[in-house]
């Protein structure tokens, strides 16, 4: 137990640290293509959903590499070529530099299903929703000590961020490389079974996605995170731009309106998820949460001022900090424990992909619809979700029970 304990200290470790160089980046990406680069809303949409896109395909790649080569190596490699996408960012000038400097941190970012995979390699079936939280927490703390950090940063000049946010992986590299254990305990009969390398090596491997679609339950819960992130997503850029060009945020204002998200979150996931867990159903924790999110992407556009925004955005992340490592739970529970990595994978591809979606609509829809619509869109679809929690999945899955 004492030794599972540190692998879990270890990812977060890990996790966090690289995350805490990505969440740098959030507040000022789209301020430097708006202000350095002089690129509009829907070019910003573009460069960010490059980096989804790219983590769509290597998501169950990397997942299904793991399963076989093991968590550590793959986890290690990421971390090394997210430093690099950073440290091209430091001297990016043109709209092509920043994007391929996205799309090299794209594939470093395609570990984070990897990290799920290890997250249910240590833990019990009764732990894993307190696991996958960890996760969870590592994200939120990043998001919250990254834009914070970002925002401060960014006042002696956007390379200067990019040149920490590389340190921050490297870090991490380091951290990995010599501390990290491996958490992979598969026999090599059982990987022959499971794992191809003919498919290994295919750019978008199809045949995981069959595999893993075959199966109702799975298919229905990879759907639903699916439709959650990529309504969220819509925000990506766009809740930055609207910081900054309807509430008319400094650089410094949006990192500290995205570090009380990230806190918020972090505290859900890292502390709360579990105690709740005991007290209400994974049913109920899906209606509340799905409520939640709805309700308050409708608010973000309207909510008037730093304080109003700062009270939407701690509502809203009550409601992912609730929904998010409770489906992740359920994920890994409905998989096999020898296709973890795969399945995981498969759901991080198909989140990636619609994070790579939202941004794509959510800044056409600010640039030619009205800064409201990427928000209102997000709301309506987390609002099927809601729907669907009450009267449809009940029906589908054994969750009624605590």
């Amino acid at each position: 137990m004492k030794k599972d304990s540190t692998a879990l200290l270890l990812i977060f470790l890990t996790v966090f640290i690289d995350l805490l160089g990505f969440g740098l980046l959030i507040p000022i990406l789209p301020a430097f293509g708006l202000k350095v680069l002089n690129i509009d809303e829907a070019a910003i949409g573009i460069v960010i959903s490059a980096y989804s896109f790219i983590q769509f395909i290597f998501n169950p790649i990397f997942g299904r590499i793991s399963d076989k080569r093991g968590r550590k190596p793959v986890i290690v490699f990421c971390l090394l070529l997210n430093a690099l996408g950073y440290l091209l960012f430091s001297i990016t000038n043109s709209f092509v530099l920043l994007l391929l400097s996205r799309i090299i941190a794209g594939i470093g970012g395609s570990s984070i299903s990897v990290a799920q995979a290890y997250i249910a390699d240590v833990t019990t079936t009764e732990n894993r929703s307190k696991g996958m939280g960890i996760i969870g927490s590592a994200f939120g703390l990043g998001f919250v000590f990254g834009p914070l950090l970002g925002g401060i940063l960014s006042e002696f000049g956007y390379a200067i961020v990019g040149y920490v946010s590389a340190g921050f992986s490297l870090l991490a590299f380091i951290l990995t490389s010599f501390l990290l254990p491996e958490s992979l305990k598969v026999k090599v009969q059982n990987e022959s079974e499971i794992i191809q390398p003919a498919r290994v090596r295919k750019l978008i491997d199809v045949q995981s996605f069959k595999i893993v679609f075959k199966k109702p339950d799975l298919a229905l819960l990879i759907s639903l995170f699916f439709v959650l992130t990529f309504s969220f997503a819509n925000i990506y850029g766009t809740f930055a731009l609207l910081g900054i060009q309807v509430y008319h945020f400094t650089d410094k204002q949006n990192g500290y309106m995205f570090g009380i998200i990230g806190l918020t979150s972090a505290i859900v996931q890292g502390t709360l998820i579990g105690t709740i867990n005991k007290y209400l159903t994974k049913k109920n924790i899906f209606i509340i949460s799905s409520f939640l999110i709805s309700l308050n992407l409708a608010l973000i556009p309207y909510a008037g001022n730093f304080l109003g925004l700062a009270i939407v955005g701690f509502f809203l992340s009550i409601g992912t900090g609730l929904f998010q490592p409770t489906i992740l739970s359920l994920i890994s529970e409905v998989a096999s424990e020898q296709e973890q990595g795969m399945t995981l994978g498969i759901n991080q591809s198909m989140s990636a992909f619609a994070r790579m979606l939202g941004p794509l609509w959510g800044g056409f829809a600010f640039e030619y619809l009205g800064y409201p619509f990427p928000f209102l869109t997000g709301a309506f679809f987390t609002a099927v979700i809601f729907l669907i929690s009450i009267f449809y999945l009940p029906q589908r899955l054994k969750w009624n029970e605590q």
